[in-house]
Formats: structure tokens, sequence, C-alpha cells
């Protein structure tokens, strides 16, 4: 059983611990976060250097030097992550805060609990990794949703900067200026490019491969058949902001639907692991009588192929296709 007064000082060593981590964490990346809080990430570069080439070698530095890893294996999904989070840290510093929670881990569960050694250390071992994937995962969908949000209103943009005589370059500038960050940042890099003789196409579908956004997919679609093919851009954007707000809030709707199913599956798949970790710090030897069965380890097994396939039957529930 639990002695409270020595849980608390665990509870306090923990809390110290968890502080020392965040320290560390803020020390060695705090400012790269700092400087992607900027309400536009090119106009904060803009204001610290003069040379507007200057400030989009540094944009398009922290957008692809995800790309030279993605060849080794271990770095491919930190790496995609990352990049569709716009985290401008290289995956091995990734994969060194992995390693430093894991080891926070492994200290206050050592200190804090009674649990065996290989339990302790494969709860810490997964600790890491999923934390960091998590928050990459978070980000990198809010900024994905950010953008979802703002594209319709950029688009419409577009077509009034398109109808009063701005050529399709200027009104992307136009749109860099006056919505905000991420698309704002994201269409001003466009914009810089195009200056310096990219095809605007070519960027468009750049920026939609890296974002991961199927209405930006479209748009890119768009202009590099128009350029190809003529016809009145004015006409096939506005068509496409109306279809593009249309499926906005098509998927909103499905969202609301399928919040309540979302929400019961994520409590039934994370409830076993959490009750099961809450029986380990409430009593370690709790299977001890059990654990020399030979019936033991085949019914863990069991259980746990129960749960994946919970988890992919809940996903697949709730995973409707619009």
């Amino acid at each position: 059983m639990i002695r409270w007064p020595e849980a608390l000082i665990y509870g306090l060593i923990a809390v110290a611990v968890l502080i020392l981590t965040q320290g560390a964490y803020l020390a060695a990346f705090g400012r790269e976060i700092r400087g992607h809080r900027r309400v536009n990430r090119r106009f904060g570069l803009l204001s610290e250097r003069t040379d507007r080439k200057g400030a989009l070698d540094q944009l398009r530095k922290e957008m692809t030097q995800q790309l030279a890893v993605r060849r080794v294996p271990v770095y491919d999904l930190l790496a995609d992550q990352a990049r569709r989070a716009d985290i401008a840290i290289p995956p091995r510093r990734l994969l060194g805060l992995m390693a430093l929670i894991s080891v926070a881990a492994l200290s206050v569960l050592t200190l804090a609990t009674d649990m065996s050694l290989l339990l302790r250390a494969a709860i810490a071992a997964a600790t890491g990794p999923a934390l960091v994937l998590l928050w990459l995962g978070n980000r990198a969908g809010t900024r994905a949703a950010m953008i979802e949000e703002q594209l319709p209103d950029a688009v419409e943009l577009m077509v009034r900067s398109l109808r009063v005589g701005h050529p399709f370059s200027a009104s992307l500038a136009i749109v860099s200026r006056e919505i905000p960050a991420p698309l704002g940042t994201e269409m001003g890099v466009i914009s810089d490019e195009a200056a310096y003789g990219r095809d605007l196409g070519e960027s468009l579908r750049a920026m939609a491969e890296r974002i991961g956004l199927q209405d930006l997919r479209f748009l890119a679609m768009a202009v590099s058949i128009q350029a190809e093919a003529g016809g009145n851009l004015v006409e096939i954007l506005d068509n496409l902001a109306k279809v593009i707000r249309a499926r906005f809030r098509l998927f909103r709707r499905v969202r609301a639907i399928t919040a309540e199913a979302k929400w019961s599956g994520t409590f039934l798949s994370a409830f076993p692991v959490v009750a099961l970790v809450g029986i380990q710090l409430a009593d370690p030897h709790y299977y001890d009588k059990v654990r020399t069965s030979a019936y033991f380890l085949p019914a863990c097994l069991i259980v746990a192929g129960l749960l994946i396939l919970n988890v992919i039957v809940m996903r697949a529930l709730v995973n409707i296709k619009v």
C-alpha cells in the first residue's frame, strides 16, 4: 500500500524533476518556439533583416531542412511531423528530447513506485516518444486546421484582387499581408519565390505537399491548369472558394456528429491502460500470484491484441470519408 508521507515526498521530487526537464527543454528549444509564435513569421524576419532574399532563404531552410534526413528510416516520422507542424527543430534534437523525457519518467517511477525494473523501463521508454509525437501531432493538426479555416477567405481575397486588375503574383502578396499566420506566411514565401523566378504552380504544389491539405492541392491544380490551358482565373478561383467553404462546413458538421463517438472510443481505448498503471502504482504485487501461471503470458497477449483491434475498429467507425 502507498504510505502517504513518503508519497508526498516522492511527488515533490517528481515535480522537481519535471521542472528541471522543462527548463532543459526551454533552454534547448525556446528560441525556435518563440520565433514561431509571432503573428507572421515572415514579417518577423523582415523586421530583423532588411534583405528580402535573406528572409526567404531562412524560411525555406526551416521548411525544407527536415527533408535532408528522410532517407534515414528512424527520422522519417519525426521529419514529416516536424515539417507539418512548422517546427524548426532537427529530428536528432527531437530524439534527444524523447530520451530526456524517458529518463525523467524512469526517475519518477523509480522514486515514487515499487514496480519492477522491466515494467518501469517499458513505461519510461514509451513515455518519451509518445509525448513528443503527441505534441508534434497536436501542433501539426492545429496548424492544418487554421490553414483550412483561413483558405476560403484567402482565395476570396485573391478573387477580389484579380477583379480590380492586380496580377496573380500581386494578389498573393496582398494575401500574405492581410491574412495572419500560418497561411499568410506560406503565401508570403510563394510570393517571394515568384519574385525570384520560380513557377507559381510549382510553388503552390510544394506548399500543398508540405502542409498536406487537399484544398491546397485543388488550388495548386487550378492555377497550374489555368496557366497551361488558359481560361478565366477569377471565375475558377471564385468557384473554388465556394467549394472549399462548402467542404469546410461539411467537415465541421461531420466532426460535430462524430465527436461523442470519438471521445467514447478514446476513453474505451485508454481506460484499460490507465487501469493497469493505476493498479501497478497502488499495489505493484497485485499479479504476483498469477504471474507464474502458464496462462498468464498468453492472456496478456490476447488482451493486448484485443486492445489494438479495439483502437483500429474505433478509428474506422468514426473516420468518415467526405
